[in-house]
Parts: structure tokens; sequence; C-alpha cells
């Protein structure tokens, strides 16, 4: 037995349009009753809280990747800001140590000028090289020397006073000799009272001697003591040092006098060299002017002879090798 079963496609076809056009009316339906009157409002919000999680794992893999991407370039992105904002301190640091050197060197130049003022007509500044380390001598090493027209006993000086003076002269170097060492000699003058003596080095940057002074002598503490000027290589008036200390011995002839030196010479960095201003030459005198000859000249006296023979009579005399004219006697 065969059983037949018939398709019957156009009743399918007109089924399926029916159940589209009612889903569609009811869907259209459901629409209009949420948007007037928000009857799904409720459903709606509580299929959200069920379907959350699931949205939530679905997009947690996003947005992971996401945060793990910035918070690395983030951090790269610190870490170089804060390397560059580390080399621009350092940089600034370096600078700002770099100005204040520079208002110091500024400051001690202004001093070195400024202490110049009516001494020489020419000077340059050195910067110290080097220092001698012998302890019997005090000397140092500047960089100037002949090509900057330096010369053997020049003096040096410093923002403070008298430093020392050219001892040797190199091409492009100079050896200076200072006050202090105890080979070294200045001619000085108490500015109190102008009494003039010499100030001897001891060996030590911060003490002077001043061997040459009766116990007798007007020196007390605090006098300061100038440059004389005298022998011509020192400028005269500039300041050596301050008498710190006067003993008088009555058994010794000669006191014993202590002075700091004006100058830093444990200390100073730049240096002048100068050129004391000649003083002008004095003018020789001019000759006297030659006296006026007493009586007439030769030519004048045989002129008037001349002129008077005949009338006058003229005695004619010789005597030492000369002839002389005597006029008679009134009378004659």
């Amino acid at each position: 037995m065969v059983a037949i079963r018939s398709h019957d496609t156009s009743g399918r076809t007109s089924g399926l349009l029916l159940r589209s056009v009612l889903f569609s009316l009811l869907a259209l339906g459901l629409i209009v009753l949420d948007k007037r009157y928000d009857q799904l409002g409720k459903i709606r919000r509580a299929l959200s809280i069920v379907v959350y999680p699931i949205e939530l794992a679905v997009a947690s893999p996003f947005e992971g990747w996401t945060w793990l991407q910035e918070s690395v370039t983030t951090r790269d992105t610190l870490r170089a800001d804060n390397a560059r904002l580390k080399r621009r301190l350092l940089d600034a640091r370096f600078k700002l140590q770099r100005y204040a050197a520079l208002e110091a060197e500024n400051q001690r130049l202004r001093a070195l000028r400024t202490s110049t003022a009516g001494v020489s007509a020419k000077f340059i500044v050195g910067d110290i090289m080097d220092v001698d380390l012998d302890a019997f001598r005090e000397r140092v090493l500047v960089d100037k020397g002949a090509d900057d027209g330096v010369y053997v006993g020049q003096a040096v000086l410093d923002a403070s006073g008298v430093f020392g003076q050219v001892a040797s002269v190199d091409k492009r170097t100079s050896n200076i000799i200072l006050i202090s060492d105890p080979t070294h000699e200045i001619p000085i003058a108490i500015n109190r009272n102008g009494l003039r003596t010499i100030a001897v080095g001891t060996g030590d940057p911060h003490r002077l001697k001043l061997p040459y002074l009766p116990t007798s002598a007007d020196v007390v503490k605090g006098d300061l003591l100038v440059t004389s000027g005298l022998g011509g290589v020192f400028p005269e008036g500039y300041p050596v040092g301050t008498v710190i200390d006067v003993k008088r011995d009555p058994s010794q002839s000669l006191a014993d006098v202590d002075v700091k030196p004006a100058a830093a010479l444990d200390r100073s960095r730049e240096l002048l060299f100068v050129w004391l201003t000649p003083a002008p030459a004095k003018l020789p005198a001019p000759a006297p002017a030659p006296a006026p000859a007493l009586g007439l000249s030769l030519a004048a006296s045989r002129s008037i002879i001349e002129a008077h023979r005949g009338t006058i009579g003229f005695e004619k005399l010789r005597t030492g090798g000369r002839t002389w004219f005597r006029l008679p006697a009134a009378g004659a």
C-alpha cells in the first residue's frame, strides 16, 4: 500500500505570508505601545540585567587589551619625559653653576680694573696656571709671557694690593715671585706718617716683616703700608699690607714688626701686569741770554771815528794787544 502525499506549495507560501504580516503588526503594535505607554520598560530592564554579564564577558578581552596598550604607552611616555626633564634639570644646574662662577669672575675682574685706576696707562690680566709647592719658594706660573710684552722685574698686582713681580719670562708664560717669598724685598712707606722702610717676605703668604725699623720708629698696630715708589718698579701709594703686631725689646736696637699682606697671595686667580706711566721728562732750563755788551763794537767805533775825523782829536792807545781811542779832555 502506497501512501501518496500531496505537496501544496501555494498554501505554504500563503501561510508564511500571513504569519509575517501578523508578526509585523504585532511588533509594530508593541513599538507603539512601548513608545507611548512604556509598558515594556520593566521587562527590558530585567532583560538587560540578565544580559549584562554576557556583554561584559564578550567586551572584557577587547577592553583589557586596549587598557594594556594604553598603560604600556603611558609608562613609556612618562619614563621618556622623566628622563628628558632630568637631563634638562642637570643642564640647568650646570649652567647655573657656570653663571655663578662667571659672576664671581666678573666681580674679580671689575675689582682688578678699579684697582688700576690712576696707577698705570697699560695693563693685561693673566690667569695663574701653576703654584710652586716648594716650602722655601713663593712663586706662581702665569699664562702671560714675552709675546704679551711682559718683562723681568715688572710689577704684578691683584684686586687688593701688591702681589709680586716677574722673576723670569718665557715666550707665553712668566714666573712671578710673591712679596711673601723669603728672598723678596719691597720698598714701602707708612701711610700715616710717610716713614720709609723695606718689607721682607717670610715664606708665609699671610705675614711680612719690617726688619729695619729701630725700636724708636713711629709705627703702631693697624698702620697701613703702601708702596713708596722708590726704585721705579711698583706704583707709588699702592697697598702692601697692614701692621698686625709691633714688639719692642729694650735690649734690641730694632723692632719686630709683623705685617699682613693686602693681596690675597694664596687665593687670587687673576693677576694684573702693569706698565707704569713714566714721569714727564723735565725740559732743560733755557740758557741765560748773553749780557748786553758794554760799550760799542769795533765797527761802530770806527764809523764814529771816520765821521768825526778832523773835527775832534783822538788819542790812539794800545794795551794788551787791543787798540783804544780816547777822546780829549773837555776844554782841550
